[in-house]
């Protein structure tokens, strides 16, 4: 099957300044990320980026990096210039991986672009694991999702969500042999057409509140499909603790 990758990269964070560049196991964080995208099958990988050291970086690797505007708040925005710039066709399968995303199994990558092949009625693709621990569904950085049962999204939440009214009651927080609750992992595949209508879509009260931009896809009565994710993800990387976590796991 035919998609790009586009991972977007900013030089710029609050607790990591300069993330994509910081060095894991001899190579910047981009370069991994950038190999786990080729090694996806897909047909195109780009760095969309508004720095340019990221550009020198990337190009001295043998890699594709394209500038974009450093007004955008969004790494979907990133992706929308990037589908203009490099004129992709409405129904061109693109696949939004973040650039703090080293260990991101290349099977996950093909899985969210096939999901979406595969789902004429989907807009928008994603991914989602079990939660097994209560300590992941009460955390409010661990993002869940609640889907219907053909696997649309229904809704996402940093909330315990959907909160279970016998086992739950304010005090108690574990979690029955029943129950089902999903964490969602933030890969997301769009058809390049798609994706340049919803970044002029005004963004939704749920939306400001969760600080989830997803949830403007759902709001204006966009479809989600999300499936159960082939392989676990490797952990993200948004602090120190994090890039040597990874690092760690990466030499050993």
């Amino acid at each position: 099957m035919d998609f790009v990758v586009v991972i977007p990269a900013r030089y710029a964070s609050e607790r990591l300044p300069g993330k994509p560049l910081r060095e894991i196991a001899g190579k910047p964080m981009i370069r991994h990320v950038y190999e786990r995208a080729l090694a996806s099958g897909a047909a195109e990988v780009v760095v969309a980026t508004d720095d340019e050291r990221i550009e020198r970086a990337v190009k001295s690797f043998g890699g594709d990096a394209c500038m974009t505007s450093t007004r955008h708040r969004s790494g979907s925005e990133r992706l929308a210039e990037v589908i203009d710039l490099r004129d992709y066709g409405e129904d061109r399968i693109v696949v939004n991986l973040q650039g703090d995303e080293p260990l991101m199994p290349p099977e996950l990558i093909h899985q969210v672009a096939e999901d979406l092949e595969r789902h004429s009625r989907a807009d928008v693709t994603t991914l989602c694991s079990r939660i097994e621990e209560a300590a992941e569904l009460f955390d409010p950085h661990t993002v869940k999702v609640v889907m219907d049962r053909a696997g649309y999204a229904l809704y996402f939440s940093r909330a315990p969500v959907p909160w279970d009214r016998d086992a739950f009651d304010g005090t108690t927080e574990r979690l029955p042999e029943s129950a089902e609750h999903y964490r969602h992992i933030g890969l997301y595949a769009y058809r390049a057409g798609y994706l340049r209508r919803y970044t002029a879509l005004p963004p939704c009260p749920p939306e400001r509140m969760e600080s989830l931009e997803q949830l403007r896809v759902l709001w204006h009565g966009g479809n989600i499909h999300v499936s159960m994710a082939a392989l676990p993800p490797g952990p993200g990387v948004d602090t120190q603790q994090d890039l040597e976590k990874v690092a760690n796991f990466l030499v050993t």
